[in-house]
């Protein structure tokens, strides 16, 4: 069953090829000692009552004191509630699942909401195994990729395979890899200096830290990856033990795919399946819990983040309150921007449209809109990560976008500003640039505006 599991999570991790995250910079709640916010540590800027908050919430979890209850955000859009709700997961620890869902989500899928909600909160709650596993690890001297374009969109351009160079302080090893396990690495943001193992058996890419004095590796001053590593001793290839964390519903597909296999077996075709079997559930939390009991492995409670949490309807609310109560919960994090409002699926209204005995249930976080100085650092971190090269005068007109439109507008011009200044042979984007992409890609009160022109002309 172990090697089915694996299997089934390994599969689910080629299905799409994610572009670089707007979070992908957040490596915790940047706190001190004394669990005080430093102004711009672990990929966060400001916000320094709410990470303070959020600090005392991870002790709480830490201490198992959070049973039971919940976290909610509050604040305008774009002032950093889904980065804390990141942030928590990663003070946590670096394989904590974190899972995040719209509230609007459940009503665009083709299974039950209830059913959709399940899947997630099984997705955030993990089983942490020890085993000793054959691996190629060390820190990324060299990697290029062999690009083609994607079966689908002529436009867009996929990693065919890959060529990565790793080294330890004993030996150097090149490696081909194939498209699988470069999807993972484009995926991890994998560059220069990283420290990585690939499972030689699965093809699984585990991106663990930073090593310091890797060549032609790019470091920073300030950055955002908090740990660094030593470069290991020994030879790349290697047998050692590793932790792996996988989640309840992996187990719960390995045991989903274990009884459609059965089915062919005996009846020659596999009977379409949208939604899992309660009855599968019970035997994936029995095994989980022969796993945990056996000593080999242990349970991991991870985030399950809900933005727009006032799309949820009473039914879904009703799920949740069960949710928070059972034997296997993860920590819910809710967010939203709305003050009173019609709860779902009601003619009730409720403050931000939460039903009144979940709201009893939850601590309320406020997050407060980001200050000019605030999002001149998010704008040079977001950079950094992108890798795009601003001057004085473009860091400043990005700055004044965000304040008189949104700070992820202002975000968003930043490659497209890259793509200017490349065409004319500079690698650094400058004001100029900025000013023309931002007549070119309009934010949305100017495409509100626009349209507005041209609606007297439309059919009514």
């Amino acid at each position: 069953m172990p090697e089915l599991i694996r299997e089934v999570k390994e599969e689910s991790k080629k299905e799409i090829l994610k572009r670089i995250s707007a979070h992908s910079h957040i490596r915790g709640l940047g706190l001190d000692e004394k669990g005080e916010p430093i102004f711009i540590a672990d990929g966060l800027v400001g916000q320094l009552e709410a990470r303070k908050a959020a600090g005392i919430v991870v002790k709480m979890i830490r201490e198992g004191k959070l049973a039971g209850r919940g976290i909610l955000f509050v604040g305008p859009p774009g002032s950093g509630k889904t980065a804390l709700a990141i942030a928590i997961a990663r003070e946590l620890g670096q394989d904590t699942p974190f899972v995040m869902l719209s509230g609007a989500e459940l009503y665009s899928a083709e299974v039950k909401k209830t059913e959709v909600l399940m899947r997630a909160v099984r997705r955030a709650i993990g089983i942490r195994i020890k085993e000793i596993r054959r691996v190629y690890e060390g820190a990324v001297k060299e990697i290029k990729f062999v690009m083609t374009r994607h079966p689908f969109n002529p436009y867009v351009k996929v990693p065919k395979a890959a060529r990565i160079t790793l080294a330890t302080r004993d030996e150097e090893k090149t490696l081909e890899v194939s498209q699988e396990i470069a999807l993972q690495l484009i995926d991890l943001n994998v560059r220069r200096g990283d420290l990585i193992w690939i499972d030689a058996d699965t093809g699984t890419v585990h991106k663990v830290g930073r090593v310091r004095g890797i060549e032609k590796a790019r470091y920073y001053d300030v950055e955002a990856y908090r740990v660094y590593r030593e470069l290991p001793k020994g030879r790349v290839f290697k047998e050692r033990e590793i932790v792996r964390t996988i989640t309840l519903h992996d187990i719960d597909e390995a045991f989903a795919a274990q009884r459609r296999a059965i089915t062919v077996s005996v009846f020659g075709f596999e009977a379409a399946e949208r939604e899992i079997d309660p009855e599968i559930r019970k035997e994936a939390d029995e095994y989980a819990r022969k796993l945990l009991q056996s000593g080999h492995a242990e349970l991991v409670p991870g985030v399950l983040f809900i933005d727009d949490v006032h799309m949820l309807d009473i039914e879904a609310f009703s799920f949740l309150s069960r949710v928070m109560e059972s034997e296997f919960s993860p920590i819910i994090i809710m967010a939203t921007n709305r003050g009173i409002t019609r709860i779902r699926g009601t003619d009730i209204e409720s403050p931000h449209g939460v039903p009144l005995d979940v709201l009893d249930r939850l601590l309320i976080i406020p997050v407060r809109p980001y200050t000019p100085e605030e999002m001149r650092e998010i704008i040079k971190i977001r950079a950094d990560e992108e890798d795009v090269e601003l001057t004085e005068d473009a860091l400043d007109a990005l700055v004044k976008i965000a304040q008189e439109r949104s700070l992820r507008y202002a975000v968003q011009l930043m490659q497209p500003a890259k793509i200017i200044a490349s065409r004319r042979g500079s690698k650094a984007v400058t004001a100029k640039d900025i000013e023309e992409v931002a007549k070119l890609f309009v934010d949305v009160k100017q495409s509100v505006e626009y349209a507005r022109k041209w609606e007297q002309l439309f059919l009514k």
